[in-house]
């Protein structure tokens, strides 16, 4: 089972894209808006780990969490928030949270947060992503289809990965290249990502009936 993680955040458009980010890294999410539902949420469902903005309504958020904690709740908390003193940061620990991101914030700072988190709790992570016949093993970086382990280099294994974390959806070359070989730099050629693709394909589709990729013009590539 995936590890869910819960959100909780006011600013709608903020929780959406964070929960985008989230489920792209593989977690499951559930995002509040408000203190409401929360602690009935928690009541029944075990969620792996909290984020929570400070600034809500009718709720700041560091006092819920201390509450939460009253009433015996362990669950890890990383505040989001853009109170930024020393004070208030000495504050959300004071009353809680396991961590402290202040805003604006980049995604992989989260991410490896909760990271670091999850792996000091012993949480394991899902290490086998699948989609249609193609079994990938994050964590041996291995292809199996039907029982068969199937070489690939570790680009082709990033391509591949990327496109199973969101499949049937159209992704351009500049996501590609972000994803896939962001340490490249200014050194990319875009046909980079045409040999790549094709030679992945003849790796886990020899005989091109199975058509896993379906080429988008004047876009990019989609996963079926």
């Amino acid at each position: 089972m995936p590890i869910e993680i819960l959100i909780l955040e006011d600013e709608e458009d903020l929780l959406e894209l964070l929960e985008y980010q989230l489920e792209k890294a593989g977690y499951k999410t559930m995002g509040f808006l408000s203190c409401n539902g929360v602690e009935q949420f928690l009541e029944e469902e075990k969620p792996s780990l909290m984020i929570v903005d400070r600034n809500l309504p009718n709720c700041e958020g560091s006092n819920f969490v201390s509450n939460l904690r009253s009433y015996g709740y362990n669950i890890p908390v990383i505040f989001l928030s853009a109170k930024t003193s020393e004070n208030e940061i000495y504050e959300g620990f004071e009353r809680g949270c396991d961590d402290y991101i202040t805003k604006p914030y980049k995604i992989k700072d989260v991410l490896f947060r909760i990271e670091a988190i999850l792996r000091r709790l012993g949480v394991k992570y899902q290490d086998k992503i699948k989609h249609r016949d193609l079994v990938l093993d994050t964590n041996s970086k291995i292809l199996i289809i039907n029982n068969i382990k199937i070489d690939l280099t570790n680009i082709e294994f990033k391509l591949l990965l990327t496109f199973i974390k969101n499949p049937n959806q159209n992704l351009d070359r500049e996501f590609l290249k972000s994803e896939v070989w962001a340490d490249v730099g200014d050194n990319f050629n875009d046909k980079t990502i045409n040999v790549t693709l094709n030679r992945l394909k003849k790796k886990i589709d020899p005989k091109g009936d199975k058509e896993y990729f379906i080429p988008i013009w004047g876009v990019g590539y989609k996963l079926v």
